[in-house]
């Protein structure tokens, strides 16, 4: 269940960009692209982050079975880095800081971008095509991609 978290986020995020609902921090005032940006950091990133901490601290043996991984205490890990880097997130989609949007993006972006792409080195490498390893894709590159877009949409980047 949790291997859908992140992708099913990522598409609740845009999809409530898309409908125009009111991002956290921002009011009915703010672009389209600043309430597109607080709804990823928010959703996207920040609760994909920390929730997806749950299943890896938590339940660590079934998680790395559904990555294709056997668990060796990377779980840990994860799960604290990735509850950090959720709750800046969140943090960063209240504040009205274009830094702070930048500097959670960075920490987030990375961290999903390069996960996405130890997942696709796994598939061709090894075959792994557990749901963890491919379902996650999703999330795991369109989450950074978004949130570059949206950074550079807001001037929040030049």
């Amino acid at each position: 269940m949790f291997v859908y978290l992140g992708p099913l986020l990522f598409v609740i995020a845009w999809f409530c960009a898309l409908m125009g609902w009111t991002a956290p921090g921002a009011d009915g005032s703010t672009p389209f692209d600043e309430q597109a940006l607080r709804w990823m950091l928010f959703l996207g990133m920040g609760w994909f982050l920390a929730g997806n901490s749950i299943p890896h601290i938590f339940f660590g043996e079934a998680t790395a079975k559904a990555i294709g991984w056997v668990n060796n205490g990377f779980q840990y890990e994860v799960g604290f880095a990735s509850l950090g880097i959720g709750l800046a997130g969140i943090f960063a989609a209240f504040s009205d800081s274009p830094d702070a949007w930048v500097t959670a993006s960075i920490a987030g972006g990375l961290f999903l971008l390069l996960a996405g792409v130890n997942h696709v080195r796994e598939i061709f490498r090894d075959r792994n095509y557990a749901p963890g390893n491919t379902v996650i894709l999703i999330s795991d590159i369109g989450v950074p991609v978004s949130l570059l877009v949206l950074l550079i949409s807001t001037g929040a980047i030049g």
